[in-house]
């Protein structure tokens, strides 16, 4: 019975860990294809910072990606979190493809 909630613990972290790994890449990915001004016209911080933040959180986020719920892990989905969260919707509004945020009049 121990062994099986152990793999259970284990496949659960697994996926975590996957899940931590795609979010930082996706990230990343989107990162690069927006051009550098829209990052301060958002009023956010510039492109390559955000870079050098995902970047960072790929690289934790793939040495912990059997260690879900480590330091490595927890920081990299706060780095990748917040540009998905707060940074991605922000852009995209900049960039004319978010919504408005306020209902639709039609």
């Amino acid at each position: 019975m121990s062994t099986l909630f152990g793999s259970l613990q284990g496949l659960i972290a697994l996926v975590f860990g996957v899940a931590a790994l795609v979010l930082s890449v996706f990230g990343l990915i989107d990162a690069l294809r927006h051009r550098p001004d829209a990052f301060t016209a958002a009023g956010k911080a510039s492109k390559k910072i955000w870079l050098i933040v995902l970047a960072v959180a790929v690289t934790l986020s793939f040495y912990s990606v059997f260690s879900a719920f480590s330091l490595a892990w927890i920081l990299a989905v706060v780095g990748a979190g917040v540009y998905a969260a707060d940074v991605r919707p922000a852009l995209r509004r900049v960039m004319g493809r978010g919504s408005s945020g306020g209902p639709s009049r039609w």
